[in-house]
């Protein structure tokens, strides 16, 4: 952190904190033991959100119980290693060197308890798509109205298994990021303008989302509030 810089310490600051929150609910196995518990990550915006889940996948796919015999040490030929580097190798590395030249047996010496190898072990993982339905359903994203990365949270392309996260909208009314209040929903707004967000992604992201977030918990949190029949409709579509 700057010690005289407040725009360094600010940029970036509160999606680092959630990143890695996020990051140990799902390998601390959260997600997995409570399935129905949601969190709402707070002016990080989502595009961090997007790059862990895709991050996810991407190690779990290489680096699963099964995938690390791939990177087994005990699967490693010495003596054939030696030879290649002796038939192969150039004038620095190739015709005088053995396996005590290589440290090999220090470098592949395998002691690690194998119960502690499987790293995705508390997440319960059997399936890429097991990642997809423990990170996408409970876990929301707050973004500012004006953050334009908000369209990574719907863009299949970008998330793997064709995932949808879900970003609610946060107007940060009160800190110095709005200059007027009366403008907040007008500037997201503007997301849909532009061709960044579609109709019905704004309403996920400035109400949907936040309905099923706090009303999934408890269905009368809408209760006696102006957007009380709207949310009966989102929570119990069957009831309207």
């Amino acid at each position: 952190q700057s010690v005289n810089n407040y725009m360094f310490n600010h940029i970036g600051n509160f999606a680092a904190a959630s990143e890695g929150f996020c990051r140990s609910l799902v390998l601390g196995g959260v997600t997995r033991r409570f399935p129905s518990l949601k969190f709402a990550f707070l002016e990080g915006g989502v595009a961090w959100a997007s790059s862990l889940y895709a991050a996810l996948i991407a190690h779990w796919e290489k680096r699963n119980r099964q995938a690390l015999e791939h990177y087994n040490p005990d699967a490693l030929d010495h003596d054939q290693l030696v030879q290649l580097f002796q038939e192969f190798g150039d004038e620095v590395i190739g015709h005088e060197l053995t396996a005590e030249d290589l440290a090999l047996d220090y470098l592949t010496r395998n002691e690690e308890d194998p119960a502690m190898l499987d790293e995705f072990a508390a997440c319960g993982f059997s399936r890429a798509e097991d990642i997809r339905e423990q990170f996408t359903p409970n876990f929301y994203f707050g973004c500012e109205a004006d953050d334009p990365q908000t369209a990574t949270a719907f863009d299949p392309r970008l998330n793997p298994l064709n995932a949808v996260l879900k970003p609610v909208l946060g107007s940060d009314i009160g800190h110095w990021d709005v200059p007027n209040m009366n403008e907040a929903v007008e500037e997201a707004w503007e997301l849909v303008e532009k061709g960044i967000l579609s109709p019905d992604q704004f309403r996920d992201f400035s109400f949907t989302n936040s309905v099923t977030l706090h009303g999934g918990l408890n269905p009368d949190f809408y209760k006696g509030t102006v957007v009380e029949a709207a949310a009966t409709k989102v929570l119990n579509p069957k009831a309207g």
